[in-house]
């Protein structure tokens, strides 16, 4: 059957670069699917190619039927008992049936009768004739367009002045070619051809005439000055950013996103070097960088010691015989924005940071929360404990210090254009203030990690004042009812978990993580006040203390912990520990983070012994026993009441073996804890094969009890072995 490449082309006005590239694929994938399933497209092709521009969504797709094949079909009609009567005529009910599918009376002879379940039924076989391309295509692209990923469309009139349409941009052409031949469909008020334009102003014509599916790509770039692939326009700009700083000498800023951006703002990419006076590189680069790719989508320069340099690359989307004007042009629209960085940073130094802390108690963090103060006031709380506990009153002065300076440059100017730089803009400030760099590092180190892979505060006042942030928006949050569900986590608090977490795994920080929840909310105190409400419109369900309402209660402790550990347990099973392994340790809620990679090697080790399966078998039986019973269990064991030989060397056993594992497990070394357990398996299989725990006599089977609480307590220390039986 005949095949030809397909492409299919929309001639669209600017669409939104930090979407384009998603717009590209998804149009692409969604016409594909559409030919599958029509069966004009069997499978998905090698070869297929995706095209995305500022002004065009396209895709060319190989080896297309011209038509899909015929195809056989079987359809059921209803029980035999009901289509036919005693004399194998039609019913009433048949007939409609078949005229709703367009068959007349003559096909009642032809019907197949074919057992379906356990009854039999009546079907109709019909040759069903294969989809055109022009059909199947049709569906395609008016499928596509309704699936595209957009977040926002617009209305606009046709060309007749009375329809209208929605789309992401107005449409201006669309091109389907099968081959040389046009596809004959529609959409969005456009009738397909062969005709588009290339770019608007070098194009060598207004119009492109293409000659077939396959001559698009070399007449968009030869004709029409455009590079229509996505990847192959990046690629250029990154080929030319990269030949462009070799030869100053220099570095790009790397920037995935803004590499993204800028590949979708232009059709024909052209990099030059730009520059600004010198005198603004005393402004801190951070404000530099930031204001030259977020607001120009320049890539910054910067020397081989990392540090920033007055040149900048300029991604430009026309190529003049003389670049100085574009650059020339392109140097006189940055000099305001990074005149505006220097007068916003000279104007935040005039005032210190401590100063501007009182007005952290006009801002309103949350409604039931309080403002920016009162927060800052609990992180303080948190910090002084934490680093109290990690390094003496000294600790606990500098992390107060910082934590109280912490927040204070959310009202300076340069935060307020630029929120990014919040905590960066601190550290320069309070450098400025003469503050040491311990506590310099620690204003901007407090967000850290602000993403997965991000690094860690550089001291140990950054790492006080970061872990207090975060488990005083954990508390808060959970205290009030902002839980994450599914994909929704308006205040990031799973990041601030798992920030938690690498603190205090990364740091080795010999905190316990019930304590440390524990005094967050306890720096709540057992108020929250919804700052300058009136009792009567603080939030429902208070209760007035004084001038202060409760708001939060015990519950969140619990909570908090529980959403730390489940994020703890999806880090550990992307690091290839197995879901048992992981349940194993985690399950017993080891409260100092540190020792859970310690716990896990562990228990992969006594994993691998050939005791390991019959110990976590016993163990998960005498877990299921200890569940039912009633009451609390014995702690101790009346040997005068071990009468089977079995239930006296089991006791022995663990007499002689628990000291041991307690002295390794004293040291640290749980592996060789856990695998002293090993030597149980004879003395566990005894019991289990000659006693009878569940006996009559009630001493004798709380006392079997009592040591069968004993060994699970033993073996239970580091991992619950239980959970390793299959």
């Amino acid at each position: 059957m005949r095949t030809n490449n397909l492409l299919v082309e929309l001639l669209v006005e600017e669409l939104p670069p930090k979407s384009l590239k998603k717009l590209g694929e998804a149009f692409a994938e969604e016409i594909l699917n559409g030919l599958i399933k029509s069966q004009i497209n069997l499978g998905v092709p090698e070869g297929i190619e995706i095209y995305a521009t500022p002004r065009r969504l396209g895709v060319l797709i190989p080896d297309v039927l011209a038509r899909a094949s015929d195809r056989s079909e079987s359809v059921k009609l209803m029980p035999v008992a009901i289509g036919l009567d005693a004399n194998g005529k039609a019913s009433p009910a048949l007939l409609k049936k078949l005229l709703s599918l367009g068959i007349d009376e003559s096909a009642v002879p032809k019907l197949i009768r074919k057992m379906d379940g356990k009854s039999e039924a009546l079907f109709f076989e019909r040759l069903v004739r294969g989809a055109s391309l022009a059909e199947g295509l049709q569906l395609a692209i008016e499928e596509a367009i309704a699936k595209l990923p957009i977040a926002k469309v617009m209305t606009y009139q046709l060309a007749d002045g009375w329809s209208s349409v929605n789309f992401v941009r107005p449409v201006h052409a669309l091109v389907a070619l099968y081959g040389t031949e046009i596809v004959p469909v529609s959409v969005l008020g456009m009738n397909a051809g062969r005709e588009t334009q290339g770019h608007r102003f070098e194009a060598s014509a207004e119009k492109l005439v293409l000659k077939s599916a396959d001559s698009y790509v070399q007449q968009l770039k030869t004709e029409g000055a455009v590079i229509a692939s996505f990847i192959a326009r990046r690629d250029d700009i990154l080929a030319q950013i990269t030949a462009a700083a070799e030869k100053e000498m220099l570095a790009p800023v790397g920037d995935e996103d803004l590499l993204n951006e800028v590949t979708a703002l232009v059709e024909r990419p052209n990099v030059l070097v730009g520059a600004f006076e010198k005198a603004f590189l005393e402004v801190p680069q951070e404000c530099l960088i930031l204001t030259m790719k977020a607001n120009q989508k320049y890539f910054p320069l910067l020397d081989s010691a990392g540090k920033l340099t007055n040149k900048f690359l300029i991604v430009s989307n026309i190529r003049p015989k003389d670049a100085s004007i574009v650059i020339g042009g392109n140097e006189r629209v940055v000099r305001p924005r990074l005149a505006d960085a220097k007068f916003f940073f000279d104007q935040d130094r005039k005032k210190r940071l401590d100063l501007r802390v009182n007005g952290l108690s006009k801002v309103v963090y949350h409604n039931k929360l309080g403002t920016l103060g009162d927060r800052v006031q609990r992180v303080q709380a948190i910090a002084i404990k934490i680093g109290r506990q990690l390094g003496g009153d000294e600790l606990a002065g500098q992390a107060d210090q910082a934590a109280l300076l912490a927040k204070a440059d959310l009202l300076t100017e340069m935060v307020g254009e630029f929120p990014e730089l919040q905590g960066i803009m601190g550290r320069y400030y309070a450098q400025h203030d003469g503050l040491s760099d311990d506590i310099a590092f620690a204003i901007e180190d407090h967000y850290k990690p602000r993403f997965a892979g991000d690094e860690l505060p550089r001291n140990m006042v950054g790492i006080c004042v970061a872990l207090a942030d975060k488990l005083e928006t954990l508390l808060g949050m959970f205290g009030i009812g902002e839980i994450p569900t599914g994909d929704q986590d308006r205040f990031a608090l799973r990041r601030h978990a798992l920030g938690v977490i690498r603190l205090l795994i990364e740091k080795k920080l010999p905190l316990e993580l019930g304590w440390a929840i524990s005094i967050a909310r306890e720096s709540f105190g057992e108020s929250v006040l919804v700052s300058g409400a009136p009792a009567s419109k603080q939030p429902k369900g208070t209760v007035a203390v004084g001038s202060k309402f409760i708001s939060i209660d015990s519950k969140a402790e619990e909570l908090v912990s529980d959403f730390i550990f489940e994020r703890l347990a999806g880090v550990l099973k992307e690091q290839n520990y197995s879901p048992q392994e992981v349940d194993a340790v985690l399950s017993l809620r080891p409260q100092r983070l540190i020792e859970v990679t310690q716990r896990l090697a562990a228990v992969r080790a006594f994993s691998e012994l050939p005791e390991a399966a019959t110990l976590a078998a016993a163990n998960k039986r005498v877990v299921n026993i200890l569940k039912k019973v009633a009451g609390v269990v014995a702690g101790k064991v009346n040997t005068t009441l071990l009468k089977e030989p079995a239930e006296e060397l089991l006791h022995k056993a663990l007499l002689e073996i628990v000291p041991k594992a307690d002295d390794y497990f004293a040291s640290g070394d749980y592996t060789a804890s856990l695998q002293v357990m090993a030597d149980l398996r004879t003395p566990v299989d005894a019991f289990f094969d000659n006693v009878m725990v569940n006996t009559n006599d009630t001493e004798l089977r709380d006392n079997r009890l009592a040591l069968l609480s004993q060994l699970r307590q033993a073996m239970n220390r580091i991992a619950d072995i239980s959970k390793l039986a299959s």
